[in-house]
């Protein structure tokens, strides 16, 4: 039977006035009527909250004002239209059919994720980024061995020199290398007595790398501060996006390229590349070495500006999935 699909709300008069010129056409054009309340899901009440009522019936809509022409003949160009794909045994339209009669566990959990993503990417994110300050907290409380499983699983995905890190429980939040040439503050070297660390490959560099700290430095956080505040960035941007209900429109691209990836871009590898000690380089980029508030500030806009291009986009994505299975549910609730 032909499913008719009317978008509607409590109190609409427009939607009331559909229903009964559709109750009047069943008997020329046998149809299923499947009523969705758009207040059920925000994506609906963006969507159809000044259009309904709005009418779907096989790949055709119908928005107000809606007539009862209008009704007729989409109806039986729709109608014509199932009769046709019948005939003709389509197997994909087939197929659409047998799919939408039942719904299954997977369905309910694609609608279940649709609706949470983003209180489980925040979740993530807020595991993702809080672990590595529970390991500084646990060596300060002598937990060692639960410290040393954090810091391994970290390793893999951060360099985690002692002198681009930030540092919980010392005398200072971070110790950079001297040639930061940062005033006021104790250098990594003279912090910890390691030396030689301008050289990227000198062996000093794996103490800096698996040097945790002691109770007068401090106890070195798993993730380098340009990670922290990456993540720190996104996970707080995810909340935004989230209080304000969605409503973020998706970063251009550009704008990506030029907040996120330029800045972030050029402190790394400025950095990295004024430090091979090749001679015809050295010409071309004079040694530097970052400070922690560059490496913080540009990964914080990199973060920013990566979640603000890419969850807006998500949700789209989410929307249109909660979109497809309340109508699916409908029509399989109508059904039974």
């Amino acid at each position: 039977m032909l499913i008719v699909t009317l978008y509607t709300r409590k109190d609409c008069k427009l939607c009331d006035e559909v229903k009964a010129e559709l109750v009047e056409l069943q008997s020329k054009y046998p149809h299923r009527l499947v009523e969705v309340d758009i207040d059920s899901d925000s994506a609906l009440l963006e969507k159809f909250s000044m259009e309904i009522p709005v009418v779907e019936v096989g790949p055709y809509t119908l928005q107000a004002p809606i007539t009862r022409q209008k009704l007729q003949v989409t109806i039986g160009a729709a109608f014509d239209r199932k009769n046709q794909l019948e005939q003709l045994e389509d197997p994909e339209y087939k197929q659409r059919i047998q799919k939408g009669k039942s719904v299954t566990t997977g369905d309910r959990f694609s609608f279940w994720i649709s609706k949470r993503y983003l209180l489980i990417l925040n979740l993530f994110m807020l595991f993702y980024v809080g672990l590595p300050f529970l390991a500084p907290t646990l060596m300060k409380l002598n937990a060692d061995l639960p410290a040393q499983v954090i810091y391994r699983m970290y390793k893999p995905l951060c360099h985690q020199f002692g002198f681009r890190s930030f540092f919980l429980y010392g005398e200072q939040l971070y110790y950079p290398l001297a040639e930061a040439r940062l005033q006021g503050v104790k250098t990594f070297e003279e912090a910890t007595g390691i030396a030689n660390l301008s050289d990227p490959y000198s062996f000093t560099r794996f103490e800096a790398r698996n040097y945790i700290g002691d109770d007068a430095v401090g106890y070195k956080v798993a993730l380098c501060e340009r990670d922290i505040a990456i993540y720190l960035a996104i996970l707080g941007f995810g909340i935004v996006f989230g209080l304000t209900g969605r409503r973020f429109k998706s970063l251009h691209w550009m704008l990506w390229l030029l907040i996120g990836i330029a800045p972030i871009g050029l402190d790394g590898f400025s950095q990295l590349f004024s430090q091979f000690n090749w001679e015809w380089l050295a010409a071309l980029v004079p040694y530097r070495e970052s400070t922690p508030f560059l490496r913080a500030f540009t990964g914080a806009l990199f973060g920013l500006a990566t979640a603000w291009f890419a969850y807006p986009n998500i949700e789209e994505s989410m929307s249109e999935t909660r979109q497809y299975y309340v109508k699916k549910f409908a029509v399989n609730q109508a059904s039974e």
